[in-house]
């Protein structure tokens, strides 16, 4: 009798299927994201703040929704293995035997949930400043909590299989149909209605091509032991969810109601711009990251903290340039692409840079942690970073405005939610003070990086796109040279010589 191997159980078989999972998850999200910018460009030249202003607020609370929905079913789902005491091996028999239950949970949540923001929005819309629209646009763009509903088991099934080629093509039609119907409701002056309706179909668009792609028979069920063994999962990772949520929006409804539409307008494009790093590569990861350490953490020995550490140096590695550079050229940056008009943005920009850096490395570990069923400890660090958050936000807004706000987002970010990601990490056997020494090279280069970029803009001031990318280059280069080092670098350029010399042989 012969034994079927599978790519996964082969030698370094998880090492390639998570790596080529990784590497369309960054083409997928790469690709839209700077197709997202071109758009961004065109709706904040066609729109003014304040439309910017009352789409924040609904969104602050769809996204609260649409992150909660499905109540930590899809992570579930990616990390189910069978039940404990009838463990099911064999991969498509652990999907068949959670999907009929797991797609019965998540369309009973995503009903529920979205019932609740429905008879909410009014209120919801008037606590953050918002008028009727805002109930209106909160009741639109909370649609896609019914989608993802519908759609959650099948997501997990292509995001368990590193099917991440799949869910990159599915998003990337989803983002198309977003962008043309949203462009043309702007030049309709259709205001923040542009945004709602563009994502709403974007999304179902998405939706569709995941359920077809998926090829996971929809059916309906109900096994209680399946249902305790997903909740006990999912609860704890769904209330993080929540709260993480929390953190993400808190801000967007507290300046609206403290400050006016066109104060959140301006700081809604300062945070999307701090986001771009955290849209890319974040999301790349969490689309593999679940899987991949659920699959290390199950081996029983030291994989799992091994793989943290390396994967923790790499990112620290590339989110240090990434946020310097953004701080430094932040007026740069600002007037290049979107216009004068929206220069008030920046002052604020450049103090979310702290945010986006320290975003990047909790979502990492928090991620990791719920790959290994630690769902519960990304539950405290969540909780407790909201509970240190909200009121420092509320106080710092009324004194320092859209500044304030920013300040304080990135004084909590590292005074709190670093060391409780720290705390939880080390708890999972995971030593940080590896990671931790070996930052010391990027930080250096980080700091001597951001001064040659203000140097070069002090030195030429010539049209803001110049200095733009000449200080960029210019940081950059020395970043690499600082932090990677002459003899790594030519070590690391030898090897890709050496693969794409093997792959045209």
């Amino acid at each position: 009798m012969t034994t079927t191997v599978t790519e996964e159980e082969q030698p370094g078989g998880l090492r390639r299927l998570a790596g080529r999972g990784l590497s369309w998850s960054l083409l997928g999200t790469v690709g839209t994201k700077i197709a997202s910018f071109g758009v961004g460009l065109i709706l904040a030249r066609l729109l003014t703040p304040a439309d910017f202003g009352g789409f924040a607020v609904a969104s602050a609370v769809a996204f609260f929704a649409t992150h909660i929905s499905d109540m930590g079913i899809i992570a579930g789902v990616v990390q189910w293995r069978g039940l404990k005491g009838d463990p099911t091996r064999d991969e498509r028999s652990q999907l068949l035997q959670v999907a009929p239950t797991a797609t019965s949970l998540a369309l009973l949540f995503s009903v529920a949930i979205y019932g609740a923001v429905w008879i909410g929005a009014p209120a919801l819309g008037s606590l953050a400043g918002g008028d009727v629209d805002a109930a209106n646009l909160i009741r639109l763009l909370s649609l896609a909590v019914l989608i993802d509903g519908l759609t959650a088991v099948r997501a997990a099934a292509l995001m368990r299989r590193f099917q991440q080629d799949k869910l990159t093509k599915a998003n990337f039609a989803g983002f198309v149909a977003s962008a043309v119907l949203s462009i043309a409701l702007a030049l309709a002056g259709a205001g923040a209605y542009a945004f709602a309706v563009g994502q709403v179909v974007g999304a179902a668009v998405t939706g569709l091509m995941v359920m077809a792609y998926a090829k996971v028979t929809y059916s309906i069920g109900f096994d209680r032991k399946i249902v305790g063994a997903l909740m006990k999962f999912g609860l704890p990772l769904t209330a993080s969810m929540g709260v993480e949520a929390v953190v993400t929006n808190a801000d967007y409804i507290i300046v609206g109601r403290y400050l006016g539409g066109v104060a959140l307008g301006y700081y809604l494009l300062a945070f999307n711009i701090s986001g771009w790093a955290q849209g890319i590569v974040g999301s790349a990861i969490r689309y593999v990251s679940i899987a991949a350490f659920s699959r290390l953490a199950g081996r029983g020995d030291d994989s799992f903290a091994r793989g943290v550490q390396k994967s923790l140096k790499l990112l620290i590695l590339g989110v240090i340039p990434i946020c310097v550079l953004m701080a430094v050229l932040a007026p740069q940056l600002v007037h290049v692409l979107y216009g004068p008009k929206w220069l008030p943005a920046v002052i604020v920009l450049q103090f979310l840079t702290v945010l986006t850096g320290v975003r990047l490395v909790t979502s990492f570990a928090l991620d990791s942690l719920a790959g290994a069923g630690i769902s519960r400890s990304a539950l405290w660090v969540n909780l407790g970073w909201t509970v240190a958050l909200v009121p420092t936000l509320i106080i710092a807004t009324q004194i320092g405005g859209t500044r304030g706000t920013a300040i304080a987002h990135g004084v909590v970010s590292l005074l709190v939610a670093l060391p409780l990601c720290g705390i939880a990490l080390r708890r999972a056997g995971v030593h940080l003070w590896p990671v931790i020494r070996s930052a010391g090279r990027p930080l250096l280069a980080g700091i001597l990086a951001g001064f040659a970029a203000h140097f070069v803009v002090t030195l030429t001031g010539l049209h803001p796109a110049f200095d733009l990318v000449a200080a960029g280059a210019a940081g950059a280069i020395l970043y690499v040279a600082v932090a990677i080092g002459p003899s790594t670098l030519r070590r690391w350029v030898g090897r890709l010589t050496q693969k794409t010399a093997d792959a045209l042989t």
